[in-house]
């Protein structure tokens, strides 16, 4: 029950990798919507939902990442090519990278600019940078290209699940989904 067996991820892995992908799907809508919003109190709101679900994505990514170091992944299938293989943990390492750094640098981003936040307007969350707005811009600048990665590596991430699915007819996909018991 709590341990991957060779062909499925458990019921853990499932959790963290599904709710994951749904905050920073979330994430992504509401950056996007918060940046276009006009200034305004609902601004504010979204971002700080933004920013909130930000630190929740990176201490979920703490949790997980501990989880996954305790469990082994199952294999992948024998038959996928070395280029396979080495593509899937690229962009898997990729996309643990990312999930550490955007939050990052989102939180530098609200340090350099002096503006105080309290995640889901009641946990403060203190300054790791000083107040100095060329440092800000910078920060958002990475952020944004940040962004721009991640949906280069999502979309090949899903791409190559459903490719797994749909053309190569292996169990890539299918193990990491809810309704499969392991």
């Amino acid at each position: 029950m709590h341990r991957n067996d060779v062909e499925s991820w458990n019921a853990t892995a499932k959790v963290f990798h599904w709710a994951m992908a749904a905050l920073i799907f979330a994430q992504i809508a509401l950056g996007l919507v918060a940046v276009a919003w006009h200034v305004s109190p609902r601004k504010l709101d979204l971002l700080v939902w933004h920013k909130s679900i930000g630190m929740l994505i990176l201490a979920l990514l703490a949790l997980r990442l501990a989880w996954r170091l305790a469990h082994r992944a199952p294999e992948l299938p024998w038959e996928m090519p070395l280029w396979e293989r080495a593509g899937a943990h690229f962009s898997h390492f990729l996309l643990y990278v990312l999930m550490i750094a955007l939050p990052v640098t989102g939180w530098v981003i609200s340090s350099a600019s002096n503006v105080p936040f309290r995640i889901f307007w009641t946990i403060p969350l203190p300054a790791i940078a000083a107040p100095d707005k060329a440092v800000a811009d910078l920060f958002a600048t990475v952020h944004g290209w940040l962004v721009t990665l991640l949906a280069v590596v999502l979309f090949a991430h899903v791409g190559a699940a459903l490719r797994h699915h749909y053309v190569k007819k292996d169990t890539v996909l299918s193990r990491m989904l809810p309704w499969r018991t392991s």
